[in-house]
């Protein structure tokens, strides 16, 4: 009974020192140049820029929108977690994607065809929407 006692302790205690490393952001891209965006652009597209993240259950998915405008955007995507519950198929790590930014009932979209079809991100608030299930609302990071 001891050594289950000393052994269930020893898991949690483990758990809890290496879960911030498991949950820790990752590296940036060292090619990653973000760009303002340029002054005269409608403030909901110009809100667009920046680092989002996504996190559900131990699945992480960053999204950095390095440059966009009324037309573009460039992106940079991370996929990635301790379990790797993504759709088979996707690819783990870093992408970059040249997106498209397009205007839909009134409200900016970037976009861009993925593995999985088309992937759309809107804002909503303080937080950016995904038509992708595997995805919580985004929420900006420094």
């Amino acid at each position: 009974m001891k050594t289950i006692v000393v052994l269930a302790v020893s898991i949690v205690l483990v758990s809890i020192l290496f879960c911030p490393m498991a949950m820790s952001a990752p590296s940036m891209p060292a090619d990653l140049q973000m760009v303002e965006p340029d002054p005269s652009l409608p403030k909901e597209l110009s809100a667009f820029s920046g680092k989002w993240e996504s996190v559900k259950h131990s699945d992480r998915f960053f999204f950095i929108v390095e440059k966009n405008d009324e037309e573009k955007a460039s992106l940079d995507v991370w996929r990635g977690g301790g379990i790797h519950n993504w759709p088979e198929g996707m690819l783990l790590g870093w992408e970059r994607i040249d997106a498209k930014v397009t205007k839909e009932l009134g409200k900016y979209t970037v976009w861009f065809q993925s593995r999985m079809g088309i992937a759309k991100f809107t804002l909503k608030g303080e937080y950016l929407d995904s038509n992708n299930p595997w995805l919580t609302p985004l929420r900006r990071v420094p």
